[in-house]
């Protein structure tokens, strides 16, 4: 129920270095470089009578011998590659300085005890503390104990209501799957309980009794290790065997249903959202008072969102896009569920909304041209106050217990240090709780929204950050970062590794494209399916648009993007390798004829669609799939491929396949390389040391392929 927002969250031979890139005209008298081999197997499928080749199907198997050695060998030729650039070494050393300052959380209560998390600076993971009134605040829980590399984390963690037990997942190697273990709060002890195998679940108590979590499990109770089919809802009872853990919803006649829950505040409920793709769920509650689980269609529309925000003496209040594409805050009546009976205390209108409950009131964070703005509104939606914020940028926070005096929100941009805000939602004032101290200097730098026009006229915004006083002459090197897909809205953020772009002379720019979430649902459909090249054509218009004002020229552009994204910077710079001189793809969806094939990647259809659905799907896909587009005889940019070999969301034999068939498609001499973290997943849970190393090669790669000989 509560959001612990607590938890928050980028050579084969010794003379290489004479083939290391230059920029302009200079490349083109260089030799291609000799890449690793690979081998090349006979796979053809056929799609509605049309063959296609698959010739490195054999690198999805990542657990194979061949793979491994695939995998060594790759990486071997990168990291020869990347370790003669000069400065590497310079800028990995002022990536930790910048990234070495105290890092603190805001408070939240559990039972009769407060914590937060602080990070003293480059620990791989931020410590739990307990704060103890009138004495020294105690370590309660270091995630970094937990394994000596650094590669297990804390994925989550949640307590009783009384906070006398908290329950706590981790992931091993940045993995999807986790354990679950349980702790008794005032003695630190572990109880017997644990739970292997958890995938795509919290964790939610019934009481002190036990909790519910979900998984995937075949019919002999082991977990599914391939794809990804019939998430279920269990309860665990404390002290029992896992075995006997009961099924309380989910079944095998729906295998891509996602199921999650959530406990109402007075412990009386269990609602249980269930939903077949990443957009759209059904809402069931269970009776908590009664035996058994009768679960009780509540929202039977799978067509719409419906988001819990907080439930409690049988009132259920849900933000919904059910006839509010933008979403409202709706009150639902057990007694009379039927959406017609729904009573709005926060209305649709014309930004996109977010509420959180804290305190005893809802603040309902809206999106206005990508930017926060925030309302205090009453439990029966009158509305309270605007809460001022520090500037333009992003609020999040304003969640706790509904009997809290004291609320806690932090607020960041491009150029703000990501800074902890206590409020008083009595008086509506704010204070500064933790102010980050940080080698950076705000008042050198500058931020600023601009509009661009897409291809088919559609207008676009972008937040270009840079140092004041930037001369316009084309020649700056500038990262252009993009995601556009499943309603994920990119609001301002600060960055600790952006400043070394920023601090030489760089340009970072960040457009906001059709597929995520920043004008509502409408916004978010122009970019799926049929409609997906509508993103790619928005990014190649901000490409346009920065070298039309010249804040780079294309020898000076990079683009990035990871996940969806990456598919965006695959796609993009196989339609217009001519438009940049660099390319970041990173763990991403690259082969987009058997992305669903993969884990849990069937549930992505809602966006993309499926080469087996339809005919004119299967040549839309195919149309753009990068893996599929590499056309031979093509000089495409200099690109660093970069995934993880423990990657199970976006599989990393899509970095894999990609890498293979560019380096054999590549005319020119850029280098295609990919870099390959071992023991690492899509992103999360990386060791604070890992996460260093690869933004330095990134801006190291960029820079130097840019031709920038020194910094």
């Amino acid at each position: 129920m509560k959001n612990q927002e607590a938890l928050t969250r980028l050579f084969y031979v010794s003379a290489l270095a004479l083939l290391l890139p230059a920029c302009g005209g200079e490349d083109k008298k260089m030799e291609k470089l000799q890449y690793p081999v690979t081998q090349k197997g006979d796979q053809v499928d056929v799609y509605f009578n049309d063959s296609v080749a698959d010739p490195y199907r054999w690198l999805e198997d990542d657990r194979s011998p061949e793979t491994a050695d695939w995998v060594t060998r790759q990486n071997e030729f990168t990291f020869n590659y990347l370790k003669q650039i000069p400065y590497r070494d310079s800028i990995r050393k002022r990536l930790e300085v910048l990234y070495d300052y105290e890092k603190v959380g805001a408070p939240f209560r559990e039972g009769q005890n407060s914590y937060y998390f602080k990070n003293d600076g480059l620990q791989n993971q931020s410590v739990m503390y307990k704060i103890n009134e009138g004495g020294e605040d105690e370590v309660f829980f270091d995630p970094n104990a937990l394994s000596t590399d650094g590669t297990v984390s804390l994925s989550g963690l949640q307590f009783t209501k009384d906070g006398s037990l908290m329950a706590y997942s981790i992931s091993r190697g940045g993995a999807d799957w986790q354990e679950i273990y349980v702790m008794d709060v005032k003695s630190k002890a572990l109880l017997s309980d644990k739970i292997m195998d958890v995938k795509f679940s919290g964790t939610e108590w019934k009481g002190n009794e036990g909790f519910f979590y979900s998984t995937y499990k075949d019919k002999s109770g082991s977990k599914l290790s391939a794809k990804t089919e019939n998430h279920k809802l269990y309860f665990h009872k404390l002290g029992t065997p896992v075995d006997s853990d009961v099924l309380v919803f989910g079944d095998d006649a729906n295998p891509r249903r996602y199921v999650g829950a959530s406990v109402s505040e007075d412990g009386k409920y269990l609602i249980i959202q269930a939903a077949m793709a990443t957009t759209g769920n059904q809402v069931y509650i269970v009776d908590l008072s009664k035996p058994g689980y009768d679960a009780m269609p509540v929202i039977e529309n799978f067509e719409n969102d419906h988001d819990l925000v907080f439930a409690d003496k049988g009132k259920f209040y849900f933000l919904t896009t059910l006839n509010a594409p933008n979403r409202r805050l709706v009150e639902v009546d057990l007694a009379n569920p039927a959406p017609e009976n729904w009573k709005d205390i926060i209305p649709v209108s014309e930004n996109v909304l977010s509420v959180s409950q804290g305190a005893g009131y809802f603040f309902a964070k809206y999106q206005k041209d990508v930017l926060s703005h925030v309302v205090q509104y009453s439990f029966s939606g009158e509305k309270l106050r605007e809460v001022t914020l520090p500037g333009q940028g992003s609020a999040g926070g304003f969640g706790g217990n509904v009997d809290d005096k004291m609320l806690y929100y932090t607020f960041t941009s491009y150029i703000y240090p990501s800074t902890v805000f206590s409020y008083d939602p009595a008086s509506g004032t704010s204070a500064v709780y933790k102010k980050p101290e940080i080698d950076f200097d705000p008042a050198l730098y500058e931020s600023k929204q601009v509009f661009f026009t897409s291809k088919d006229g559609t207008k676009i915004p972008m937040m270009i950050t840079h140092k004041k006083g930037l001369e316009l002459n084309g020649k700056n090197p500038t990262l252009l970062y993009g995601y556009g897909g499943f309603n994920i809205s990119l609001q301002p953020n600060f960055s600790t590794a952006v400043l070394v772009l920023l601090e030489n002379g760089g340009v970072y720019a960040v457009p906001n494209l059709r597929g995520g979430g920043e004008y509502g649902e409408e916004w978010h459909m122009a970019g799926t399916k049929l409609k997906k090249q509508n993103v790619f054509d928005d990014f190649i218009a901000a490409a346009e648009y920065l070298i039309k004002e010249k804040y780079c020229s294309s020898d000076y552009l990079a683009i990035s993007g990871g996940s969806n994204g990456g598919l965006l910077v695959g796609a993009v710079m196989t339609q217009r390798p001519d438009l940049m001189r660099v390319a970041l793809p990173a763990v991403g969806v690259l082969d987009m004829l058997r992305y669903n094939a993969f884990t849990a990647g069937e549930g992505w259809a809602t966006d993309y669609g499926t080469a087996q659905e339809s005919e004119d799907m299967y040549r839309y896909l195919k149309g753009y799939s990068p893996v599929h587009n590499v056309k031979a005889g093509t000089a495409y940019p200099a690109t660093m491929i970069t995934t993880g070999d423990h990657d199970d969301r976006v599989v990393p034999a899509h970095s894999f396949k990609f890498a293979a068939t560019l380096q054999e498609g590549q005319a020119g001499p850029a280098p295609i390389l990919i870099r390959i973290d071992v023991n690492a997943g899509h992103g999360a849970g990386k060791p604070t040391a890992k996460i260093l190393d690869e933004q330095a090669d990134k801006w190291a790669f960029m820079l130097w392929s840019m031709g920038v000989r020194e910094l």
